[in-house]
């Protein structure tokens, strides 16, 4: 596939100053407070923006849609948390070491054939027709009236095409087997949400937002080798925070940006910088400890919001890990900035069962900590079945537990084996099976996520354990 930069422009739209006049005694007004946008002229980190705003912070809170008391401890503590000269709250992720951007970290090139992701590298869809998007930009693209190149003085910015092969005009079979597999876990990450994560250019409307009434909008997860704000920074990536559902200079404060220069050009690395950055501009802050912003997790577990290159698993969590210093709960951030869960689409109980043929596999989600599918199986002739279920094949965050039911309800066979990984980009033990001689009936088949070990410091609960699978049952 060749490689085109695209030049549709990021459209800036006028800032708007906005403070408010202090009332003195009396209903008198005082004199006319600096607009909180203009409180800083350059982009400061937190520690140093914090004695700047101090006075105004509950402004600033208000102005980046945080409580006062929650915006106060990330400029405080988080050292990637910054102010922008327009008082907005991004973050600059750390760079990686080179031992942790090798091959063997994060292995350059992906398998040829991506398990979870068919059809071309830029047509790729994980939700289509869905109004929400989250677009995994690979391809180049220009940026101009952006937050971004108003602190760095730079309009336009052209961003290059990724590039591995040292061919920029051409996507290779290893460039867009990279793609395929970032987009496969990264959507996977999103899979319980209402979104369409996508390797196809959606139109500028679909991910610009013009108002309140503007239903379909989304952000631009762009992929950069350039070095024009990276070699300043030093950073793995760049993003704002909650500007997902913006009704005002939504695209101003886009696109969330991943440089290879800084997390590697590995699949695994740059998937998740991909849904870590995205997570930014859903509302979410950084999971850490009490002396590290960014937890790496423990066994083959990690959460997306801290470090996850390194772990098999990777999800969504509220902080059940030992000294975690973010209890926000991420789902319900995010279901505040503009993205909601999955419909069910099969039942919960026996009653409600979905329908499942044999040798037919199905697909689902559990997309609630509390949901479970339920499958009926009607068995036409005496003999010996097995029924499988797996997670997402490429970066699965759904541990599964199969049940296999008789027509009453009661438990025939059951298998939650132990999870793990074979390299920090496979997890183990995720999927599930059932064997069992049977006679002609009516059977079910319970999909339920789990946890494994201790979530404080061995495993992960339920709470993230959601996602994609497939489900089959087959004579042998």
């Amino acid at each position: 596939m060749s490689k085109i930069r695209r030049t549709g422009a990021l459209a800036c739209a006028d800032v708007v100053a906005f403070g408010g006049l202090a009332v003195a005694l009396g209903g008198q007004a005082d004199a006319q407070q600096t607009p909180v946008d203009q409180l800083l002229s350059t982009p400061l980190i937190g520690s140093q923006a914090i004695g700047k705003v101090q006075s105004r912070l509950a402004d600033v809170a208000a102005h980046n849609g945080l409580p006062t008391d929650q915006l106060r401890q990330i400029l405080a503590t988080d050292r990637t948390a910054w102010l922008d000269a327009d008082s907005k709250l991004f973050f600059r992720e750390p760079v990686l070491t080179a031992a942790q951007k090798s091959p063997e970290a994060s292995p350059r090139w992906a398998k040829s054939a991506v398990q979870g992701a068919t059809g071309p590298a830029f047509e790729l869809h994980s939700k289509p027709g869905s109004n929400r998007v989250i677009y995994l930009d690979f391809d180049g693209h220009t940026i101009t009236g952006t937050a971004w190149n108003a602190s760095k003085g730079i309009d336009p910015v052209n961003v290059s095409a990724y590039d591995t092969d040292g061919d920029p005009a051409n996507f290779g079979t290893a460039e867009q087997d990279v793609v395929h597999e970032v987009w496969a876990r990264v959507a996977e990450d999103y899979a319980t949400f209402d979104v369409d994560v996508t390797t196809q250019e959606p139109p500028q409307s679909a991910i610009d937002r013009s108002g309140a009434s503007d239903q379909q909008y989304g952000t631009r997860v762009l992929i950069d080798p350039d070095t024009w704000y990276q070699s300043g920074c030093g950073c793995g990536g760049v993003a704002y925070i909650g500007v997902y559902d913006s009704t005002s200079q939504h695209d101003y404060y886009q696109p969330a940006l991943v440089f290879t220069k800084g997390v590697s050009t590995g699949a695994k690395n740059l998937a998740e910088a991909a849904s870590h950055e995205a997570g930014h501009n859903v509302g979410l802050n950084h999971d850490g400890t009490s002396t590290v912003g960014y937890y790496q997790g423990h066994g083959a577990w990690a959460p997306i919001m801290g470090v996850g290159y390194y772990r098999g698993i990777s999800q969504w969590s509220k902080g059940e890990y030992a000294d975690a210093n973010n209890k926000e709960d991420d789902y319900a951030v995010i279901g505040t900035h503009g993205l909601a869960l999955r419909a069910d689409e099969a039942g919960d109980t026996t009653a409600a069962a979905a329908a499942l043929t044999v040798g037919t596999p199905v697909s689902g989600f559990i997309a609630t900590e509390t949901d479970t599918d339920v499958y009926r199986v009607d068995v036409s002739a005496a003999g010996n079945y097995t029924a499988g279920a797996n997670p997402a094949p490429t970066g699965g965050n759904l541990d599964i537990k199969l049940d296999l039911l008789d027509s009453s309800g009661s438990v025939i066979a059951s298998d939650d084996p132990a999870s793990g990984q074979a390299d920090a980009g496979t997890p183990t033990g995720l999927g599930a099976s059932v064997s069992a001689t049977l006679q002609p009936g009516t059977y079910y088949l319970r999909i339920d996520n789990v946890g494994y070990g201790d979530p404080l410091n061995t495993g992960y609960s339920t709470y993230g354990s959601r996602g994609g699978y497939t489900l089959a049952v087959s004579a042998s």
